[in-house]
């Protein structure tokens, strides 16, 4: 039996019930860890008090948006990945670090077991629970949501109720939501029908492109080794540069996506998320590749994004084989320094302006005026050269070659 359990929590409804769940099924010590990656003040407000009131012996704030952003989020845009083409990882991210400070207080704390409340239909039990086989697979891991009866929004609050412990939580959730630094997700509600555009109360981070203004508004995105480091010239923390480039992006109703898309467990799922500065960084990245980066080099880049997009979506980012994926993808990444300017408007960003010292674009070769460093006429050597298989094939089938 349990006698000291670290829980991930957030303050909902469902690690709300899990204390005391906890507390009352083992008889044992609950030690509440909190992770901020940026979710906001609404969110962590007052949350160890409110840990405390719910049963726990103490509850552990732990600030990692810095460390979210430029040892999780930067690596995963290097790598350029997105699942399944659309869905920029904000989520998928986000667990491995947090699991990772839970097994870390865990530890310090000396607690025998684990807890996370995610359920047993979505993939964050299996991110989490990865992150804690990599980190400290001695210790026992209990997953309520596959143990417990509760099976319900109303049951959860009568749960509570019966046991006089306050929540701010109503009966009727519209949607569920996560957010963090880099996104914020919603499921469920009307969303469930695929046949149903996505309610315009539903975004929370951007305007409709819509009512975004009228006039276009042009933001410059400084490079080093593929790290966001300036924004309009100006030297930024990793967490601030993302924060401002949210709201810029927010404001021209930049990075939304709907998405239906395949979970790990197998089923479909229907989530819109917002990620307006990741949008930005994702855009502008790409626009320094094309003017750094040769074509070989660039495809094997994108070879290595899908693979990378997998293994974090998959929660494997505790393994050799993130780790290496990424080794690749920094070693590419050297040489992109740089500045690129990307236009926002009315829900699009699009590069406009690049530069960098390491450039293998050069005017004197590309222009399609008068040129003193390009003869034409070595072109025909190289177009039979290249085509050669082709004309031997031909010949082969026209005359009977052997």
């Amino acid at each position: 039996m349990p006698k000291k359990i670290a829980l991930a929590y957030s303050g909902g409804l469902d690690t709300s019930c899990i204390i005391p769940w906890l507390v009352e099924t083992y008889a044992c010590e609950v030690v509440a860890v909190v992770g901020d990656v940026g979710q906001g003040d609404s969110e962590l407000e007052g949350i160890e008090a409110k840990a405390k009131k719910t049963g726990a012996s103490s509850c552990h704030v732990v600030d990692l948006k810095r460390e979210f952003i430029e040892d999780y989020v930067f690596p995963t845009v290097i790598a350029g990945s997105v699942y399944e083409g659309r869905y920029l990882l904000g989520t998928s991210m986000a667990r491995p670090i947090l699991a990772k400070a839970q097994v870390e207080v865990a530890l310090k704390t000396g607690c025998d077991s684990l807890c996370h409340g995610c359920t047993g239909k979505g993939n964050d039990q299996v991110r989490f629970e990865s992150t804690y086989a990599a980190m400290a697979p001695h210790l026992e891991v209990i997953a309520p949501w596959r143990l417990w009866n509760l099976r319900s929004r109303e049951e959860m609050l009568e749960y509570l109720a019966k046991r006089d412990i306050p929540c701010a939580a109503s009966r009727e959730k519209i949607y569920s939501r996560d957010r963090n630094l880099w996104h914020i997700s919603h499921e469920g509600g009307a969303l469930e029908d695929p046949w149903n555009a996505p309610p315009e109360d539903i975004w929370v981070m951007s305007a409709s492109p819509e009512k975004a203004p009228d006039k276009p508004e042009e933001v410059v995105i400084g490079f080093v080794s593929g790290r966001p480091r300036t924004l309009n010239g100006k030297e930024l923390p990793p967490e601030n540069m993302v924060a401002e480039l949210n709201t810029v992006g927010g404001r021209h109703g930049v990075g939304r996506i709907d998405l239906i898309e395949n979970r790990l467990v197998g089923m479909k799922s229907r989530g819109c998320y917002e990620t307006p500065g990741g949008a930005i960084i994702m855009e502008a990245l790409r626009g320094l590749e094309e003017i750094v980066l040769d074509r070989d080099t660039r495809a094997y880049r994108q070879e290595i994004a899908e693979k990378f997009a997998y293994v974090v979506y998959d929660g494997r980012w505790f393994t050799p084989l993130r780790e290496a994926l990424w080794a690749a993808a920094e070693s590419i990444a050297k040489p992109l320094t740089g500045d690129v300017a990307v236009r926002l408007y009315k829900g699009s960003a699009t590069t406009v302006r690049r530069r960098s010292p390491n450039m293998l674009y050069a005017e004197q070769f590309a222009t399609f005026g008068k040129d003193e460093v390009y003869n034409q006429k070595h072109a025909e050597g190289f177009i039979r050269l290249f085509s050669l298989p082709s004309r031997i094939r031909a010949m082969k089938h026209k005359k009977g070659l052997k």
